[in-house]
């Protein structure tokens, strides 16, 4: 992936990622578009996307979630924990996640790619 590309963790039933993926188009950006419940991120992957978001793993943790609710909610856990549960659980992963370069941001709202869209890489 080049700097001037995006890559774009969807969920085609999040709504808020079908509009940030619509405001990529819009731009004429190239994108990458990468289903994320179909093609998780691994345990290293997820670490260079928190990284990039400068978030902890508990910062991307979707905790509407049935699976949340059944086996996290209430629990303290580490970071190495979270990132087992991310792993374990793809759906707890926050969405959508647009990286251009270095840098990346978690598109709720959606508008919050344009600061991609906007700004070198």
């Amino acid at each position: 992936m080049d700097d001037l590309s995006i890559r774009i963790y969807h969920n085609r039933r999040c709504s808020k990622s079908r509009a940030a993926c619509q405001l990529i188009a819009d731009a004429g950006v190239p994108a990458e578009v990468i289903d994320y419940l179909q093609h998780p991120p691994d345990r290293e992957e997820l670490r260079k996307l928190l990284g990039k978001l400068g978030m902890s793993p508990a910062q991307i943790v979707r905790r509407g979630e049935v699976v949340f609710r059944e086996h996290y909610a209430g629990r303290s856990l580490t970071d190495e924990e979270w990132l087992d549960a991310l792993v374990a659980h793809p759906i707890l992963i926050e969405r959508p996640i647009v990286v251009r370069g270095n840098r990346a941001v978690v598109g709720r709202p959606p508008e919050k790619v344009l600061e991609l869209l906007d700004a070198p890489a």
